[in-house]
């Protein structure tokens, strides 16, 4: 052993001074490779899950809502245990998962890590989900249309390790920050299902004139226009890539109201001079608080609406604008084109072909239902209650996982 390379993290808990020591995971376990179940076998209430690739992805626990389902006659080595450390051989390859509490048996590209007494389990699922592994498994991968990884190339990973006695106090202290960043997911999954179902049953549906939910004291009837009959549907003059600037007057793509709606960091952002700005709103006119800009290309159909009095201008062709001008309430308007009528709307004038777009000529067909004012405020009042709660429990699963990504950095080796 003191022939082996021997390091120290930057962090670590008290009492702990042993230098780290090399090893190879094939020092440290064994691995179970899955079998190759029979689709014959494979039946809709069968008592146990066969966990294939598609199941490991890479979150703590597996993803059990998909995949077939078999009986077993007998005891097999392939049944898994909840805990079990599995990952992917195929495709999207070095993903690490534990079983959880559904029963399940191991499918073939899918492997079984067995710890031996030398590692802790706790502590070798956390180092082996370090993006260092996966990415050292994605660049061993063989295959040109999936990568496809042996178990020999998981065996040969070199890594280093403390002593049994602080594997323990890190894995268990890093199985209490997934524990945490799992609860968060959860709230924050369960707060988008039930905002989705308010959306689905707070606006009517196509051939109805009033929706399924509606607040107490409103009885009237719902009216559906085309968008285009309500307020100007159009674009602007484009601006070329030599205009781009990074600083100046913000120029929006339709990745960025993706990113704006998922509430993501939006990469390199782009922007216009205000020279071209005041030049080019001259003959457009200005985008205006109550407009909505809706992207027209890649992932079709998703709104932004425009809420401070900051310029800002956008990639003709990527995002159709909709001039508003207060003919709906803004917060509402926004909320109705998220709601199924309208996406399915966009999804069926999209068509078929290979790349579906969002024009302008289709965003002025667009139909809508418009409730009296004071219904429209009510409705986006409830609405943004929700999105202030998923914003929050987002921005808390965050936090979590960039705490945890530093410690990462910092306790292991």
């Amino acid at each position: 052993m003191s022939s082996e390379k021997s390091l120290t993290p930057q962090i670590r808990f008290k009492g702990f001074t042993e230098a780290w020591e090399q090893r190879k995971l094939g020092d440290l376990s064994k691995i179970l490779g899955g079998f190759a179940w029979s689709s014959k076998e494979y039946t809709p209430r069968g008592e146990f899950l066969v966990i294939t690739i598609s199941n490991v992805t890479g979150d703590y626990f597996i993803d059990d809502s998909i995949g077939n389902r078999i009986n077993l006659e007998k005891e097999s080595n392939y049944i898994l245990a909840s805990g079990d450390i599995l990952v992917s051989l195929t495709g999207n390859v070095g993903r690490v998962s534990k079983m959880g509490s559904s029963k399940g048996v191991l499918n073939q590209r899918v492997a079984k890590m067995i710890p031996s007494k030398k590692i802790e389990i706790e502590f070798l699922f956390q180092l082996m989900r370090d993006t260092k592994f996966e990415l050292k498994m994605i660049e061993s991968g063989q295959g040109a249309a999936q990568k496809n990884i042996s178990n020999n190339n998981i065996l040969s990973y070199s890594t280093n390790i403390p002593n049994i006695s602080e594997q323990k106090r890190i894995g268990h202290t890093f199985k209490k920050i997934d524990s945490l960043i799992t609860l968060h997911q959860r709230k924050l999954d369960a707060l988008k299902k039930i905002k989705s179902a308010l959306l689905e049953k707070m606006f009517p549906k196509d051939g109805s004139s009033i929706p399924e939910i509606r607040f107490a004291g409103y009885t009237e009837a719902w009216e559906q226009r085309k968008l285009g009959e309500l307020m100007e549907v159009t674009s602007v003059r484009r601006v070329h890539q030599d205009e781009w600037t990074t600083q100046g007057v913000r120029f929006l793509r339709a990745r960025d109201l993706v990113a704006y709606a998922n509430n993501t960091e939006i990469e390199l952002p782009l922007y216009i001079s205000k020279e071209l700005y005041e030049k080019y709103t001259a003959q457009s006119g200005k985008v205006e608080i109550g407009d909505l800009l809706v992207t027209g290309v890649g992932t079709i159909g998703v709104p932004w609406l425009v809420e401070t009095p900051s310029p800002v201008y956008f990639k003709d062709g990527n995002i159709i604008w909709f001039k508003n001008k207060n003919a709906i309430y803004g917060k509402y308007f926004y909320y109705a084109f998220t709601s199924a009528f309208i996406q399915n709307f966009i999804k069926e004038s999209a068509g078929t072909g290979t790349v579906g777009t969002y024009t302008i000529d289709t965003g002025k067909k667009t139909p809508i239902y418009i409730p009296p004012a004071f219904e429209q405020h009510k409705i986006a009042s409830a609405m943004k209650r929700f999105d202030s709660l998923i914003t929050l429990h987002q921005r808390k699963l965050d936090a979590l996982k960039k705490i945890k990504s530093a410690l990462l950095e910092k306790m292991f080796v």
